[in-house]
């Protein structure tokens, strides 16, 4: 399916939950690995906010894309944010959604406040 990239540039993405494995099998928990290189995947939680609306969103991170330093609460950038439709058939019922990866998560700034000059 098409990936579709994430202009971050204008948003305030803030992490609400810490970087955690990816889990592929719930029974066996196995942990989830890149199909192109086998790295281990994580998940990270962020609200993402833009033009005054927000959304709570999960992102799909190599671990080793991880930086030191992330702080709960606290801005972050994703670069290489990418968005990719999706749709499965789970227990008969339909389900469909997007799913978020990114590069990497790194820690970021706030940014300035609209009229502040230096």
């Amino acid at each position: 399916m098409r990936t579709i990239r994430v202009e971050t540039s204008a948003a305030t993405i803030l992490l609400t939950e810490a970087p955690e494995p990816k889990v592929r099998d719930r029974k066996t928990g196995e942990i989830a690995k890149d199909a192109n290189n086998g790295e281990a995947l994580m998940t990270i939680g962020v609200v993402y906010i833009e033009e005054g609306e927000s959304s709570l969103i999960k992102v799909t991170v190599p671990e080793g894309g991880v930086s030191e330093g992330l702080t709960l609460g606290a801005p972050v950038s994703l670069p290489g944010l990418v968005a990719r439709p999706w749709e499965s058939v789970f227990n008969g019922q339909q389900r469909h959604g997007i799913a978020y990866r990114a590069a990497a998560v790194t820690p970021a700034a706030f940014p300035a406040a609209m009229g502040d000059a230096a």
